[in-house]
This record gives structure tokens, sequence and C-alpha cells, in this order.
């Protein structure tokens, strides 16, 4: 099945994207918090990767443990910092070997301490020169890309931002999965301006619950998205975990079923290896588990 193909049934398809646990503890808590969100049916999982491949063996195991534990289908994620184009090529054979389907193809934030990207030597730049590199490799990934209903925060303007992305796409790419964003407005924007262009592949909008204020704002801050006024004012009446999580899980669950009114192809989940908050969401909205 290809990974566009998710989205052509009449169900609207569900992802997740976990990362790599950086200690057995969290081994053990991915495998549960998956084990109570796999219910719910989702078509695929995805896992991050490090910069420069800091989590590759890792990025590895996580999808062969997913395909093993519960015969999903995975996406691994895998960028151009820090690695040549012979080394994106390696891991590529060696994801093939493992039996992973798709990749989320990415340029990757610049590492830790700088402020501008910079490709290695014999490396690649962009994640457009990405999808090639896969597309020629033979291999028979599905491949998803990144868009910004809010502009990445490194375009120079917005229409820039769409031509990237109409790149990335031209270049292969079978579906749009979008950075978090918490106004729909936004996202349906986005998804009209990508039709304006030529960009026709289905495109997901990716939703990450706030559970904690000060994490949100600083995620938020990261990728240059927004929190709506209310929203932020409501949060900010009780400084109290207990209280951002009902708040956050509340406006997620509007802004989800404010998406399926309007036939979305899909809804891909931020976990952060966490259940607690996405089955709450999910619960809310009604979406069935069998």
């Amino acid at each position: 099945m290809s990974i566009a193909s998710h989205y052509l049934s009449h169900r609207t398809a569900l992802s997740y994207e976990l990362f790599p646990p950086k200690t057995p503890a969290g081994d053990a808590a991915l495998l549960a918090n998956l084990e109570a969100l796999v219910k719910f049916r989702p078509d695929f999982v995805t896992c991050t990767y490090g910069a420069g491949g800091s989590t590759r063996g890792k990025t590895l195991d996580v999808c062969r443990m997913v395909k093993r534990m519960f015969d999903l289908p995975v996406a691994s994620h895998l960028t151009v910092v820090g690695a040549t184009a012979e080394e994106l090529e390696g891991y590529l054979h060696e994801a093939a070997e493992s039996g992973i389907e798709y990749l989320v193809a990415l340029r990757g934030d610049p590492p830790q301490g700088a402020t501008n990207f910079t490709a290695v030597p014999g490396g690649l730049s962009h994640a457009d020169e990405l999808v090639s590199l896969v597309r020629n490799s033979g291999l028979p990934f599905g491949v998803a890309v990144a868009g910004y209903p809010e502009t990445h925060q490194e375009a120079v303007d917005t229409a820039t931002d769409l031509l990237n992305l109409k790149r990335k796409v031209d270049a292969g790419a079978d579906i749009v999965i979008t950075q978090l964003f918490y106004d729909n407005d936004d996202f349906f924007r986005f998804v009209d301006a990508c039709d304006r262009i030529g960009i026709t592949v289905p495109i997901i909008p990716g939703i990450l619950p706030v559970t904690d204020l000060n994490q949100a704002k600083r995620i938020t801050s990261l990728c240059k998205a927004k929190l709506p006024s209310r929203f932020l004012e409501r949060l900010s009446d009780r400084d109290d975990p207990q209280w951002h999580q009902q708040v956050g899980v509340e406006f997620a669950v509007e802004q989800v079923r404010g998406l399926l009114e309007r036939d979305v192809p899909g809804v891909h989940f931020y976990v952060l290896n966490k259940s607690q908050s996405t089955l709450q969401v999910l619960e809310g909205v009604g979406w069935k588990t069998s």
C-alpha cells in the first residue's frame, strides 16, 4: 500500500509521530502508550530522526518494534543535516532492509548552537533534493514532506515558502504533513494556496494538543506558530498543569472536530511519546475504534 492510498478511502486516515526514547524506561513508556493508541486503528506511525543521524539506530529500532508488535506500516523521518548523499543512500538501504515502507523527507533544523543551515561537503541543502535522492534510489518508499500553514520560520515570504513546497512535491513527494497549528483558518488558507499553485497531493493537518503552557509557548516560538488569544487567555487563567491539560484537550477536540467537518483526508498527531491527551482528543471527537 502506498502512503497516499491511506487518504483515498472514505475513512479519515490517522497517523502518529513518535521519537526515539533515550532510556529503557522511555522504551517501556513508549510501548505502553502506543498499545493504548493503536485501538483507534492508525494507518501508520512515524518516528523522528536526530540531526546528523544522531538517533539513526534508535529510529530504526522504534520502527522495527512498531512493525513487530503492532503490524503497522511505519515511516522513518530522514534529514539532510550533517550527512553526505552517500550516507543518506546507506540509510535508505538500511531502512528498506528493515521493512520500513515510508519516509518523511526533511531538510532538518540547523545543529544546536548554529543559527543557519549549512550543508556538509558532499551533502544536500534542501528537502526537495532528498526527495529526488529517494526517488532515484529505485527503492519503493512512499514519501511525505512537511508543509507550513503559517510559513516556515526561515522563509523570506509565504509565496517563496509555497514554491519550496511545490519543488518537494514535484520531486516526487506523495503527501504533505503540516507543521502544528492552532487556528484551522490558517490550515484551510494554506490548502487553498497550495491548490492555486498546482499542489494536488493530500495535505494532512498536524495536531499537537497543548498539555503544558510553557512547553506550548516554547514549541510555537521555535516553529513560528501562534496560539490564538482566546486560547492563550484561558490557559493563563491558572498556573496549574491539570488545568493546562484540560483546556488543551478541550481546544484540540474543538480543533479536530472542525477539521473533520471540512472533510480533511486525515489527521496526524504529534504524540511526543505520550498517549493521554491524544486518547482524550480521539475519544472526544468520537473517533471509531472498529
